[in-house]
């Protein structure tokens, strides 16, 4: 039997209540600051690019930065990580920040926009003791800490999805956006699923899969939620295969549950509308 003292340590929660509040106040605070914003634009052969930088840009920058900070500072205190570096566990708390910000800054002030200020800080703390946790492989929550990042990376991508989908954004900043969070999203779930090693080339293959499927449907007038879904289903079911045989499965064992969760994200995409 494992002994809970040593193998269920807690993030100090004077930490994490000072980091999640100084996030949240950041983007409450950010949702009122106005700035003039600052277009910068690039002439290519048969295109032209205009990027347009606001307030809003700057502010979840700064908080995404601030959060991989804040995460590094909060899991030092672990008794079990020593000279052991924190970048895989900081990489899921900063896209989370970066994230959330886009809806944040999308909607309106109203009491949806508490409501989901108020589910986004949560799924924030969530994200960051799920990550203290999983710093200890011996732990006995480390199993569950582990599906709940992976679920919640997954869930990320596809808010990320909808939302880029839903604010009109064109190709050449849509595609940028996704590779940035299906690398890290496959990335960080087969670094769970795989203890040790970083699988960078599994991960930038599910990475221009998705991209191309991403670029496919650009121009068809899907919504943005089904956009999303359409995206999500290869790059979680891609993601769960190669860790099934990366654990040993045979290729036709290890298929079997990306292929199910395959058709019902699909489903689910094509009755949603």
């Amino acid at each position: 039997m494992l002994d809970l003292d040593k193998h269920g340590h807690f993030p100090s929660m004077e930490r994490l209540s000072v980091l999640v509040a100084t996030i949240l106040l950041a983007y409450a605070l950010g949702h009122h600051l106005i700035l003039p914003a600052h277009e910068a634009s690039l002439q290519l052969p048969g295109l032209y690019l205009v990027i347009r930088l606001n307030a809003y840009t700057l502010v979840t920058l700064i908080v995404a930065g601030l959060t991989a900070t804040g995460a590094d500072w909060l899991l030092r205190d672990h008794p079990n990580l020593g000279k052991r570096s924190t970048l895989e566990h900081w990489l899921l708390p900063a896209l989370t920040a970066l994230v959330i910000g886009i809806p944040l800054f999308q909607a309106p002030l109203s009491t949806w926009w508490w409501a989901g200020f108020t589910l986004f800080g949560t799924l924030l703390i969530l994200v960051l003791v799920a990550e203290y946790i999983t710093v200890d492989p011996e732990d006995v929550r480390h199993p569950l800490a582990a599906a709940v990042l992976t679920v919640v990376s997954f869930a990320l991508y596809l808010v990320l999805a909808s939302a880029l989908r839903f604010s009109g954004c064109r190709l050449f900043l849509l595609l940028p956006s996704l590779t940035l969070a299906g690398g890290l999203v496959s990335l960080r779930t087969l670094r769970l699923r795989i203890p040790g090693q970083w699988s960078f080339l599994q991960a930038g293959v599910i990475t221009i899969i998705t991209v191309q499927i991403a670029a496919a449907l650009h121009y068809w007038p899907l919504s943005p939620v089904r956009f999303g879904l359409v995206l999500l289903g290869p790059a979680y079911c891609l993601t769960i295969l190669i860790g099934n045989i990366a654990e040993g499965e045979p290729f036709q064992q290890a298929a079997i549950e990306p292929l199910i969760v395959l058709a019902s994200i699909w489903g689910a995409g094509l009755l949603i509308g």
